[in-house]
This record gives C-alpha cells, structure tokens and sequence, in this order.
C-alpha cells in the first residue's frame, strides 16, 4: 500500500484530505510541512497544532533560530512513513494533526513580539487544540506557558537544557531567552516544586524551587532511572514540556547558539522522553535549532525527531486504548 500511495502522493501539505493517518510523499520532493501535514487556519477537529515561532531576537550569543521552524519542517519529512519506533501505537494515525503555519509577527517591533506570541498561542488553546512548537529561542516559551497558564492554571514544566534559565531578571519589560524560567516562577505560571530541569550543565546560584537533574547525572545513573524521577516530580499535574535542543551535547546538536560540551547524547534523550509516559502533558516546544550552524542537518533531525516524540508522548493518555 505504501508503494502505490507513493506513487501518487505529492504536496501532502495542501492536497491531503484526511488530517489523520501516515504519509508516503517522497521525502525529497514536495511542499513542505511538519511530518507531512496538512497546513490550516481551521482548527475544527484538529487534536494537535504544530506551529513555528521564528524569533531570535532575544538570544544572548548568536542568532540563526529564526530559521528552525523551516528546518525542522524539512527534516521531519522523513519520519511520517511509520509510527515513531518505541511507542506501540500510532499517534498520526489516531490523532487529527495540523501544521499550523507560522507566527505571524512585525520583527521590527520586538517589544511587541511577547503579547503577539501569547495571543496566538491562546487562540489554538481556545479552539480545544493541543500546541507543540517549533522555535525560535527559547524566550518564545514564557508567553507560551502564560497561554497556557491562563487555561490550566500553574503548571509543572520539565525542561532540557544546557542551562537553568533562571538569571536573576526583575525586569519584567526585558526580552531574554535566559530569564524566562526566572519570570514563570515570580509569575506563578508555574509549580518549581513539581518542575524539573534536565541536562543543566552551567552554573546557576539559586534554582527557586526547582529540582534540578544535571548532564552528569543523567550519564552516571541512566536515562530510564531519569524519567523515572521526572515522573515522579511531576505526578498527576497538568505538565509542558519544553526541549532546549542545546541540551544536547555538541556532538549531537552543534547547530544552536550556546552549545555547552558534556550533553546528553540523541539517544539518552530518546529514552527519556519515550519512558516519561504517562505525564500529563498539555503542550511542548522545542527550541534553539540553529540552522547556519547545524552540519548535515543533525540538529534539525534531532529537534524534529524531539517534536514528534512530544506528539506521541501528549497522545499516550488519550488513546483510544489501554497498553
């Protein structure tokens, strides 16, 4: 069936009907979009929006993520041919999947940018849809939990990184992709007593609650160990992922722009996140792609795999079966 449906297929992100089920296009050609889905404005029906945020502006060392979104789009065309390996079940084929488009915003109007960014995420959480995003720097995600915030009140947040974002920062004006964390806990958008960071390998003088696993934990106890604690951090709690691809090691993702040597390895993170679930996920991002300094691709394949792994993980719990 694969071999005629490629056949045939072309431009699945504009002529597919069905907003559920596999694609065969062949990875090299055609339109672009997330995993081959369709792209649209209408959000009836549709279980999960995948939306790009291409913003750097708030980066404190080199830009280039503005181009992520387009890059991760690219690189996932070669994963919707099967279900994502590990998990049992189908998330494309039972879940109605959107590629949302992109953020639309005025570059020249940074101070803008923040309230744009958290309308946009309200109207797909108006409208019933799950959002996982694709940036952007990683300031693009406190709007984002403050959309969120707003629907299911304080969240639990895990985040991989290379870096706690938790500069001291009382600024509330100030637009700066190592605050953010800092700013969604003096807000209380938050619970830093069930939020965990994974990965941190910089220093950071005061965590303000939350638990904090580094890189060289994670490499000494094992990566099934990790999502074993992360699971219990979180609990039941309404949870947000967000996937800093810079916590990653180098080796895996050099192309971002704070890379920070000792990560974890692409696989370590695989089974992390395949062994985290259960969580009660309600949305996700991942961030930092950085094109002009990726080689081969490697880190786009790397975020695009880590957006896939989010729509899985967010669809385990609303099945239409139990394992």
């Amino acid at each position: 069936m694969a071999l005629e449906d490629a056949k045939t297929q072309v431009d699945q992100a504009f002529s597919r009907q069905d907003l559920r089920g596999l694609s065969f296009e062949n990875a090299f050609g055609g339109a672009v979009s997330f995993l081959r889905r369709r792209y649209s404005k209408d959000l009836s029906g549709v279980d999960i929006a995948v939306t790009g945020v291409p913003f750097d502006q708030a980066v404190t060392h080199r830009t280039g993520t503005r181009f992520g979104p387009r890059a991760i789009r690219e690189a996932s065309c070669l994963q919707p041919y099967d279900p994502p390996y590990g998990w049992g079940y189908d998330p494309l084929g039972e879940f109605a999947v959107v590629d949302y488009g992109d953020a639309a915003f005025d570059y020249a109007k940074v101070a803008d940018f923040p309230a744009t960014l958290q309308a946009h995420a309200a109207k797909v959480l108006a409208a019933g849809s799950a959002m996982i995003t694709l940036g952007g720097d990683h300031f693009i995600t406190l709007p984002i939990l403050k959309a969120h915030a707003e629907k299911y009140g304080p969240l639990s947040v895990v985040q991989f990184d290379a870096h706690s974002d938790l500069w001291q920062d009382d600024d509330f004006d100030r637009i700066d992709h190592g605050t953010f964390m800092y700013k969604a806990v003096k807000l209380g958008l938050i619970d830093p007593k069930t939020s965990v960071q994974v990965g941190i390998r910089t220093e950071c003088p005061d965590y303000l609650g939350v638990n904090m696993i580094d890189a060289r934990t994670v490499h000494e106890v094992g990566p099934v160990e990790i999502a074993r604690r992360v699971r219990e951090i979180v609990g039941t709690r309404a949870c947000y992922v967000t996937f800093d691809i810079d916590c990653l090691d180098p080796a895996f993702a050099p192309g971002t722009g704070t890379p920070v040597w000792g990560g974890l390895s692409s696989a370590q993170a695989a089974i992390i996140l395949r062994e985290m679930a259960g969580i009660s996920l309600v949305g996700g991002d991942v961030v930092e792609v950085s094109p002009p300094f990726d080689h081969g691709a490697i880190t786009a394949v790397a975020g695009a795999h880590v957006a896939m792994e989010l729509i899985a993980l967010w669809g385990w719990t609303r099945r239409g079966h139990k394992p």
